[in-house]
């Protein structure tokens, strides 16, 4: 029985026993059987939780992109390993192979050498959702250089932010992005970031919308010349199992975002698992993830996990209401898909919508359906299930975050049985548990409490970039022995997990983990703004989107209030991005705090969903009054 390829729900429980009865022999089997090494670990595991240091497959040797690209061009050289689906569909799709996409990544691995970058730089990368991006990542890991992808719709002082925390000696970046009917010119973006970026030393620009552009003397220089007169082979660098392959940046509740480093053998040998036996892919299936690049999802499965597995991986730059609301469909049809992964989100949105832009396509080639990003509601989950998976393709409703680098639990199609909203049973090595207020785990079923992970799996981030102390008091510190993911979850009679949400001040809106505080930070840069507090509530599309309570300067402040609504909204643009935006924002003479000066936002919440009927003990507050004057203004 081979471990690698779970397929039936006798031979999941199977495996998972030995997964936890024997860790080490587990993945040691795995690795062995499944991946090329230049040379064998020493030492499957070693890890000490309480410092927290983890390390996996100790003292190996390894290239990952020996294991994504060079291994199957013998076997699969003609094979398409990336089809590029652009914005506009009258422009045509690129099929790029295993043979074009090595001397692609080879020659990008080289002009990045030519530009002075050495193994353990790090090379900020801001491309939209197009070849150069993908390829970009490949090149970086290659050569041993550390990538810290930004999502082409931070802001600039965002990429500002994430650039000078890793201190990042180049950027990638190109003259703008397509989104919809919109251009986007993010070289302008990049440009406003470095101002406050002395370290970086260049900027390497590919073309994709040929707008006019400002380039930097010495600076700044296109990508595609450099790429043209570059060697078309190169040799991979030798790295060691945990040298970091890349820093992702996540919102943390408090202070600025937490650089997550993963490393490279353990990081790619889960990601490939997870791919093959959540999505079950077979050789000649077309497999497509809409997320972006710039997500943890879009490392793990667009790039690392498919590619791995030599899979066919599909990169769509567009978004799913251009040209109309039928897109994702006609592109399930054009390229037969047969594995669709996206975030309820979208779902969401498609599903307000009118049937006949799902019905006039094809979509019979698939054959599994899945969802990422928060937990899929039941509603969400029907229609998606009957008008695109037709009642016959399973739903994996998969749990995982950007620190956990792959999926953690989630159904196993046409093995584990599935129910709307659960995220069902933990994968292969991973171990849940549920702990109470006190520390103590929950055990047995009908339980509800906070989602910890009590042993280590190979995919875990290593630690927050330059700041190891954060890193253990944000995931280690709240229970000994533990990984606390921030969320609550509760176990079911027949031991299914269902997730509950965040336990901490981290709202997921479309998908996206936004912390409060940095949102909070920029709106009270606003010059009439004295104080402010942010919370979520439900929104049928976004799942949650953002309710700010804002406290102005002057009580009496006579300034149109709509106006500043549209200014605070253009400060957090501004710092965060326009994902981050608030949906309403209520003006208040106060906001509910305790006598520590804790702002007690269950309360702002309860009165954000409009659920105040019972608002719990507001015996601590300072100043219990403020609470009904909030409750009768609400919007």
């Amino acid at each position: 029985m081979s471990n690698y390829h779970v397929k039936n729900l006798e031979e999941y429980f199977q495996v998972y026993r030995k997964s936890v009865r024997d860790p080490e022999t587990f993945w040691e089997e795995i690795a062995e059987e499944n991946f090329v090494w230049r040379k064998r670990w020493d030492k499957v595991l070693e890890y000490d939780l309480s410092k927290p240091e983890i390390s996996w497959f100790q003292g190996a040797k390894l290239n990952i992109t020996e294991n994504c690209i060079d291994r199957h061009i013998y076997s699969r050289g003609d094979k398409t390993a990336i089809i590029f689906e652009p914005n506009d569909p009258n422009e045509e799709a690129e099929h790029i192979t295993y043979k074009q996409l090595h001397e692609r990544v080879c020659r990008f691995a080289n002009v990045l050498k030519d530009q002075g970058v050495e193994k353990g730089d790090r090379v900020c990368i801001y491309l939209p959702m197009i070849p150069e991006l993908a390829v970009a990542v490949l090149a970086c890991a290659r050569i041993g250089a550390i990538h810290s992808v930004v999502f082409a719709g931070f802001s600039s002082k965002a990429l500002a932010t994430r650039i000078n925390d890793c201190e990042c000696k180049m950027v990638l970046t190109s003259d703008g992005s397509y989104r919809g009917t919109k251009t986007i010119d993010l070289k302008g973006i990049v440009d406003e970031a470095l101002e406050s970026c002395e370290g970086v030393e260049s900027v390497l620009v590919a073309k994709r919308i040929n707008s006019d552009i400002q380039m930097k003397e010495g600076r700044d220089k296109w990508l595609q010349p450099l790429l043209d007169e570059a060697y078309h082979d190169c040799v991979p660098e030798i790295m060691d199992a945990e040298d970091p392959l890349f820093i992702l940046y996540t919102s943390g509740s408090t202070g600025k975002p937490k650089g997550m480093v993963h490393s490279t053998a353990g990081y790619m040998v889960y990601t490939a698992y997870t791919f093959k036996n959540v999505f079950q892919y077979r050789e000649d299936d077309v497999y497509w993830c809409t997320a972006d690049i710039g997500w943890i999802t879009g490392h793990s499965y667009i790039v690392y996990g498919p590619l791995a597995n030599g899979a066919t991986t599909v990169m769509y730059e567009g978004v799913p209401t251009y040209p109309d609301w039928g897109r994702f469909w006609q592109i399930v049809e054009k390229h037969n898909i047969n594995q669709f992964y996206t975030a309820p989100t979208a779902i969401r949105a498609l599903a307000k919508e009118n049937l006949d832009f799902v019905e006039q396509y094809d979509l019979s080639s698939l054959k599994v359906l899945g969802t990422v990003g928060e937990p899929i509601n039941e509603e969400a989950w029907h229609w998606y299930n009957d008008n695109i998976g037709n009642k016959n393709c399973p739903i994996v409703d998969t749990w995982w975050q950007t620190e956990t680098g792959g999926i953690m639990i989630s159904p196993i199609p046409y093995s584990t049985p599935t129910i709307p909203t659960y995220a069902t049973l933990p994968l292969p090595g991973i171990q849940p548990a549920l702990m109470d207020e006190n520390g103590n785990e929950l055990k047995g079923n009908l339980v509800s409490g906070r989602l910890c992970v009590k042993f280590p799996w190979p995919s875990m981030a290593r630690t927050i970039w330059g700041n190891h102390q954060r890193y253990k008091d944000t995931y280690f510190s709240a229970f000994e022995g533990k990984y606390f993911t921030g969320d609550g979850a509760l176990r079911d009679s027949t031991g299914y997990y269902r997730i509950t949400g965040r336990v901490d001040d981290v709202i997921i809106v479309s998908g996206h983990n936004l912390g409060t505080a940095p949102i909070e930070d920029a709106i009270n840069e606003h010059p009439a703004v004295a104080e402010s507090a942010i919370v979520g509530f439900p929104h049928e599309v976004k799942g949650n989107a953002l309710y700010g309570y804002v406290i102005l300067k002057e009580t009496g402040e006579s300034r149109n209030h709509d106006n500043l609504r549209k200014e605070i909204n253009q400060i957090i643009t501004e710092h965060v991005g326009p994902i981050a935006k608030l949906d309403k924002i209520q003006f208040t003479q106060g906001l509910p705090k305790t006598r520590s000066g804790k702002i007690m936002r269950r309360i702002l919440r309860k009165i954000a969903s409009k659920d105040t009927s019972n608002l719990g003990d507001t015996s601590t507050l300072l100043n219990p009054e403020v609470v009904q004057d909030i409750m009768d203004n609400a919007l």
